[in-house]
């Protein structure tokens, strides 16, 4: 039988989330204000140094300022790497080619292909799309009628220029950033469990609605900020290879999950703002206590399956999936940088890589050779619109397009107007570092947001293009116009080729993102079988560690992306993108639960056990094949929990308890797809 709908969050006006979107959260002004420091001091060195492509420098900065001074150095270091490759690709085309206009255009194919695959095989995409963009933008330096030496002095002032920005950014982090971002994380962590704490309590107690409303505004605004700014601390504590602190086993995943968590009780707070029945308040006093023993990380419990939950439901099950991750483990907090491998494992073997690489060529050559054809140099954002638009599903790819169009509208406005009635009047440097400033505060703040961040990204890249053509005031109001032309011609490219000739619908990334965890889970529970060097199975299941949390994360995002999926099936896509995150969220913690026991050096004999290797194969097997089932929407054969493990095993004095936990986990994965999954349609 179909199972009924299952309820899911409602979702606010976009008027609503864009509000949201904007609200103060922790350390958004903080962030702010580092940036437009380092913006100012960045302006400065530029305008006084005189050089060039100050516009991508400046923008530079948003993407190299960080909490952390190490990630920072680190960032700018990849960045300025990545710079150089494309640079010296570019060099090396144009002199074994001898400057050969169709070795430059299959270059750029064969770059744009390269970097396609990069962006998703690679476990850094970003500078994979930023090489991709960036020789683009300089071999097309060469289609102009210029002087050679000229041209070269142009691509190597674009990396003094973006060296330049990065040393700002790393300056102003080592001035103010904060030290200890692993005890940040935890203050945030328990902040929202705090939250949680107090609005639950609040209802377990009928209060009424004039003490419940700044409580329920507050949980609102917290889960506004997302999983954004937890994940980038996250990233510090692993880039500098930092000591864990109070950190829990799989740190990365359990700030997707508290994160979700998060908005369901927004969610359901905002449809209770004067409170719950009575019938409801023992649940959400039980809530309360989990929440307040979250804080200290009590021992876990099971978590228990439900077809077709409420919301309350899934706030119960997403608390359930949370507590029934280990804690105990000082090895499983995080993964350092040094220890996650550069290619996924067997992403460059995969079509779906390859079919998102071709999207990518396609749309970069037709921009390319379309801007040159009618000879309008100034549509070039097309190219860098492509490379930083294009995603791998539908639904994301049209959040980046509203994203990119509206930052560059507003950006271009702002452009405008300062060029008509602000630079005319300006007659010192100092008027120009105060709009700038200006600029980069507006930006930097809508840039720190959950689901537009994105727009405060374009808003100053768009200004920065049109404000610094040179190194006087702007006098003309083509550049403006130019930019916004090349980013609707590259919209409408890709809304052709990846949404109209090669779509893959949102959902349909979900699942296979979902399939990808399955399929990692039954291979963690085969490399302990192997006999591969201990060393090297330790660095196998590092990879599929900052693999599982990174896709759980991703899956989060794609999740939010569903709402851009506009059509007839939208409601129905919503529904199937909550069941895949909610089921992906339930079927982590088996995978930390089994690493932890694992690895323990402890635990050696568990790798041994006759009887314990015949259940993980039996349990590795049938993962293949809900992976399979999930794949293709076809009906999953169930199987039976005594067949896993027999009496003796889950009555075993030292392996019963996790031969137990080990079954209980798999029967509740199988009965999460089963009731999921089995009314899902195929979107592809």
């Amino acid at each position: 039988m179909t199972a009924a709908p299952a309820s899911a969050p409602p979702l606010p006006s976009w008027g609503t989330r864009v509000w949201q979107d904007l609200q103060p959260g922790p350390g958004r002004l903080a962030a702010t204000l580092r940036i437009v420091l380092a913006t100012v001091i960045g302006l400065v060195l530029m305008m006084v140094l005189q050089m060039p492509f100050a516009s991508l420098g400046l923008y530079y900065i948003f993407l190299g300022v960080r909490e952390s001074p190490a990630t920072s150095v680190r960032m700018g270091v990849m960045a300025l790497l990545t710079l150089v490759l494309a640079i010296a690709l570019e060099l090396l085309v144009v002199v074994v080619s001898d400057n050969d206009p169709m070795v430059r255009v299959l270059s750029v194919i064969v770059v744009s292909f390269v970097a396609g695959c990069l962006m998703v095989a690679s476990t850094m995409p970003a500078f994979a799309a930023i090489w991709g963009f960036i020789y683009c933008t300089v071999i097309a330096l060469w289609e102009r009628p210029a002087p050679p030496d000229a041209l070269v002095k142009a691509s190597l002032y674009l990396i003094s220029t973006v060296t330049v920005a990065f040393l700002c950014a790393v300056l102003v982090e080592y001035l103010f950033a904060y030290r200890h971002p692993a005890d940040r994380l935890s203050e945030q962590m328990r902040l929202r469990y705090k939250t949680i704490e107090g609005v639950f309590t609040l209802f377990a107690a009928g209060a009424p609605p004039d003490r419940l409303a700044p409580a329920i505004v507050g949980m609102n605004r917290l889960a506004g900020t997302g999983q954004g700014p937890m994940q980038e601390l996250y990233d510090m504590v692993v880039g500098r290879d930092l000591p864990p602190g109070k950190l829990l086993p799989g740190s990365r995943v359990r700030i997707t999950m508290l994160a979700q968590l998060m908005d369901l009780c927004a969610a359901f707070a905002s449809q209770h703002p004067a409170g719950v029945s009575e019938d409801l308040r023992a649940r959400c006093a039980e809530l309360a206590r989990r929440a307040r023993e979250q804080q200290h990380s009590e021992t876990p419990t099971h978590p228990a399956g439900e077809a077709n939950p409420t919301l309350l439901d899934r706030i119960e099950i997403a608390f359930d999936a949370i507590l029934s991750m280990p804690t105990v483990d000082e090895s499983l907090p995080a993964v350092p940088k040094s220890k996650v491998p550069f290619l996924i494992p067997g992403a460059l073997s995969n079509k779906d890589t390859v079919a998102f690489a071709l999207k990518i060529t396609l749309c970069v050559i037709v921009c390319y050779v379309f801007y040159f054809a009618v000879a309008w140099p100034g549509i070039s954002t097309s190219v860098t619109t492509v490379f930083i638009v294009a995603l791998g599903n539908s639904g994301a790819i049209k959040q980046k397009l509203a994203n990119r169009f509206i930052g560059s509208a507003i950006g271009g406005a702002l452009a405008i107007a300062a060029t008509v009635f602000l630079f005319p009047r300006m007659d010192s440097i100092f008027s120009l570092v105060i709009l700038i400033a200006g600029v980069a505060f507006i930006s930097a703040w809508c840039a720190c947001g959950r689901q537009f961040g994105y727009a405060g990204l374009q808003i100053a890249f768009s200004f920065y293009l049109v404000a610094f053509e040179g190194f006087s005031a702007p006098t003309e109001l083509a550049p403006a116009r130019d930019r916004l032309v090349g980013i609707l011609v590259a919209l409408f490219v890709i809304w052709i080729v990846f949404d109209q000739l090669w779509p893959v619908r949102t959902v349909t990334a979900m699942r296979r993102a979902f399939v990808g965890i399955l399929r990692a889970e039954a291979r963690l529970l085969r490399i302990f079988e192997s006999t591969a060097p201990h060393e090297v199975r330790l660095r196998q299941v590092d990879g599929l560690r900052d693999q599982i949390g990174k896709t759980v994360a991703g899956l989060r995002m794609m999740n939010d992306a569903i709402v851009y999926e506009f059509g007839v099936d939208r409601e129905s896509h919503g529904r199937e993108g909550a069941d895949i995150l909610r089921t992906a969220l339930k079927s982590v913690p088996f995978f930390w639960n089994q690493l932890a026991v694992l690895q323990n050096p402890q635990d050696a004999d568990f790798l041994t056990e006759p009887a314990l290797i015949e259940m993980r194969r039996k349990v590795a097997g049938h993962l293949d094949s809900m992976a399979v089932s999930v794949a293709g929407n076809s009906l999953l054969v169930p199987v039976d929990p005594a067949s896993l493990a027999d009496e003796c095993l889950l009555n075993h004095p030292r392996y019963g308890e996790y031969a137990g936990n080990t079954v209980a986990a798999h029967a509740d994965l199988q009965t999460g797809i089963m009731a999921g999954f089995g009314r899902l349609n195929t979107h592809r």
